[in-house]
This record gives C-alpha cells, sequence and structure tokens, in this order.
C-alpha cells in the first residue's frame, strides 16, 4: 500500500499544529515570568546596624526606625530591611513594631512590615500594656496609623481580640478590627465606695 498526498495530508497538518502549539505555549510561559517582577536595579547603598531618626517640626524625635541590615533600590526608591524595629513615642506613651523583614516607600513615608510582626504599646495610667501580632502590618509612621489586611491577636492583660484585618487612625487610639472578629474581656473588678 503506497501513501498518497491525500492520505498525508491530515497527518502534516496535525505535525505542524501540534508543533506551533507547543512552540507557542513555551514563548508565552517566558515571557510571563520575566516580567511578572520588575527589576528593582543594583543598590546603591547597604548598611550594617542602621539607624534612621525622624523628627517632627518642632525637633522632636517622631519615630527611630533601627534595621540589622538596610538594602536601598534608587530605581524604585524601595528600601529593603532585615530585622526592623520602629520605635515611636507620643508625649510619655510609648510603642515598639518589630518583624523578621519589611520595605520602606514613597521616601520613608510608609513602612511595611512582614513576618512575625509584634507590637507593644505601653499602657495608660493603671493600664495593662497593649500587644498586638500578625503576618504584616503597613505603618505611615508620621501621621501614626497603620494597617494590616492579615489576621492580627491583640492582648491587653487578660482581655484578648481577634479580627482579619486591622485600621488605626492612631497608633495611640483605638485599634479597629474588621472582618471577622471576636473579643474576649474580663469583667472589671468593682471597687466598694
Amino acid at each position: 500500500m503506497r501513501a498518497t498526498a491525500e492520505t498525508l495530508y491530515p497527518i502534516i497538518v496535525l505535525a505542524v499544529l501540534a508543533g506551533a502549539t507547543l512552540w507557542l505555549e513555551r514563548t508565552t510561559r517566558e515571557e510571563m515570568t520575566t516580567s511578572t517582577a520588575p527589576p528593582i536595579g543594583d543598590p546603591d547603598f547597604i548598611a550594617e546596624g542602621a539607624r534612621l531618626v525622624s523628627f517632627d517640626e518642632t525637633g522632636a524625635q517622631a519615630y527611630k526606625l533601627v534595621a540589622s541590615l538596610v538594602t536601598h533600590y534608587p530605581r524604585m526608591d524601595l528600601s529593603l530591611l532585615e530585622n526592623p524595629r520602629l520605635e515611636m513615642q507620643q508625649d510619655a506613651r510609648r510603642a515598639r513594631i518589630e518583624a523578621h523583614s519589611g520595605e520602606v516607600r514613597s521616601r520613608g513615608e510608609e513602612v511595611l512590615l512582614k513576618g512575625s510582626v509584634n507590637v507593644w504599646r505601653e499602657g495608660i495610667q493603671g493600664e495593662a500594656d497593649l500587644t498586638l501580632v500578625g503576618e504584616t502590618l503597613t505603618v505611615w509612621p508620621r501621621d501614626q496609623r497603620a494597617a494590616s489586611d492579615d489576621p492580627v491577636t491583640i492582648t491587653q492583660g487578660p482581655n484578648l481580640a481577634r479580627g482579619n484585618a486591622l485600621r488605626a487612625d492612631n497608633l495611640f487610639g483605638t485599634f479597629e478590627l474588621q472582618g471577622r472578629a471576636s473579643v474576649q474581656m474580663q469583667p472589671r473588678s468593682r471597687t466598694p465606695q
């Protein structure tokens, strides 16, 4: 039996189509992997044991940012932090925020903290200190605002609160839990009058 052009034509078309499909899949996959993360370029400085202190309009210290390693990328105006610690103060109250890593953006106006974020805030006259634990927290230190779209847990003495997200317009004020939230509060002891 001899193969004619009419019987080989469908096989040739299918082989060409399969080859073109394989080529198209490989070329688009390579383009997708190279274009997902924009290049941030080379760093212009790397500092170990860095400490950045920011002052307010009156000359008083507004906040202090300490990190074991800071790497700055000028192309994106981005600083990557290792083991960052952000310290803030309002009147006589202090707050400290620590994480495994972080990013400083917008010329220092926004700090994104990631990985085991721990917040400690000093209590007011007779109140217990407050702690907050989560995976991420974005802080705007000059405005003393913070937000997280990840679950957080807040404790203050025996009281416990959990939420799916958090907004704080004042780190020394009230924290607003968002999404599904639960709160367990111990009753205050009554003192005889």
